[in-house]
């Protein structure tokens, strides 16, 4: 069975309409898919994504394009030891790389092209993307991960030594998984744009649904900020934990200025603080305040990441399913994350991306951090109704999908309706 086309789509979703996804650095967020299928000669095909807020996703969607041909031609039977070439074919196709290099909409493309591919895979063995991930052995993983510019950080061998150790658990892990699902917070009830009595509201009853943990957006107005931390602290009590995300706003003294004002609240995190390319700037936040400093959804690669890890300026750690080159990157995040102590808490703000990174933060808890402690995965409750097999959540845990593939496929009659620009919503 081979790969006999790749089709890609722009696919947008007028969210700016009612502010849903609003925060302060982005305002009126149409929440997209650069959305591309591998098609066939057999009687399965491959789904994925990379996500963007609108105007750009044409971008990503010529950038898949110009990558695909790589893909067309493999035999989907032998994709067990091939992946990480692939992954590497992809990423170091040298007059694309240029673009970046490995950053930008040519990595994200890269992004589409492999969870896609990840999804065909898994369909082909009859697996879960998580379960896939979790049954591979400690050397079979670290295969999947390109190595270049990581070793000073985590070897490859010292990569093996880490997942051995936590391999004889890993049934055990496994059945807990399948049993109590991994912890949720939700952001829904906190866009920038809503009104506070929404807020308050949306809050309330997250936690009554389970929810242990809300986020809020902040970054705007110091008082705003103040007033909405208040109320959504008053809403929730003082024993489900709050977090709130200043979407990357604030200069770095500011970040400090501000954090300090909003500690009394007992926050579990705040969310890029400053640019996410500022590894100096987070440290010099983190070392500065008594908040947790927790980023990651923006940085560009495992290089960007590797920096943060290892000095210290990234707390929490959140990986994203589509920022950074797709499964294999990832694989690499969560090492190097274990390789530090940091937790990882993974970021799913945006369309399809809670189905996807699901799996990420599965595969994390059977086979590399071995916990669940410290560790929750973002919510958010809009889009779902477009995927074949969207997320569940019970009791503010995501529940462990069982169906094959990478839950990434979406409904035809949605493509259609939001395909842009031709598709009945903009028309």
């Amino acid at each position: 069975m081979r790969i006999t086309r790749v089709v890609s789509t722009d696919v947008r979703f007028p969210t700016s309409r009612h502010l849903h996804g609003s925060d302060a650095m982005h305002p009126d967020p149409d929440y997209s898919a650069a959305y591309v299928v591998l098609e066939t000669d057999g009687d399965v095909a491959g789904h994925g994504f990379t996500f963007t807020i609108g105007r750009g996703n044409d971008l990503c969607v010529a950038a898949i394009d110009a990558l695909g041909h790589h893909l067309v031609g493999l035999d989907v039977r032998s994709l067990d030891g091939e992946l990480g070439v692939i992954a590497k074919l992809l990423t170091r196709d040298t007059q694309l790389r240029w673009l970046g290099p490995e950053k930008g909409v040519i990595h994200l493309a890269a992004g589409a092209l492999l969870n896609a591919l990840w999804d065909l895979h898994a369909k082909a063995v009859g697996k879960p993307v998580w379960k896939v991930l979790s049954d591979l052995s400690p050397r079979q993983l670290v295969s999947l991960v390109d190595w270049r510019h990581l070793s000073d950080a985590l070897t490859a061998d010292e990569a093996v030594d880490l997942l051995e150790r936590a391999a004889p658990r890993r049934e055990e892990r496994e059945r807990r998984l399948l049993s109590e699902g991994v912890p949720a917070y939700t952001t829904s009830a906190g866009w920038l744009g809503y009104a506070d009595d929404l807020v308050v509201q949306r809050c309330r009853e997250v936690v009554d649904a389970g929810y242990r943990q809300v986020k809020i957006k902040v970054g705007a107005d110091a008082e705003d900020d103040l007033r909405r931390v208040r109320l959504v602290r008053e809403a929730i009590g003082p024993d489900v934990r709050l977090a709130v995300d200043a979407n990357q706003v604030w200069e770095v003294d500011e970040a400090i200025a501000r954090i300090r004002s909003l500690e009394p609240f007992d926050l579990a995190w705040v969310e890029e603080p400053t640019s996410p390319d500022d590894v100096l700037g987070h440290l010099a936040i983190a070392r500065a305040v008594d908040v947790p400093i927790a980023t990651g959804e923006h940085c560009q690669n495992r290089v960007v990441f590797k920096q943060f890890l290892a000095s210290g300026a990234m707390e929490v750690c959140q990986i994203d399913a589509c920022r950074v080159a797709g499964v294999n990157e990832n694989v690499a995040i969560l090492l190097l994350a274990a390789k530090f102590g940091v937790p990882v808490c993974p970021h799913a703000g945006g369309v399809g991306l809670c189905e996807l990174v699901q799996h990420l933060a599965m595969f994390d808890f059977v086979a590399v951090a071995g916990d669940v402690e410290g560790r929750i995965v973002e919510m958010a409750d809009h889009l779902h109704e477009h995927f074949v097999h969207p997320v569940q959540i019970r009791r503010g845990s995501y529940v462990a999908p069982l169906l094959p593939g990478f839950s990434s496929e979406m409904k035809g009659a949605s493509i259609e309706e939001f395909r842009f620009p031709s598709g009945a919503a903009w028309r």
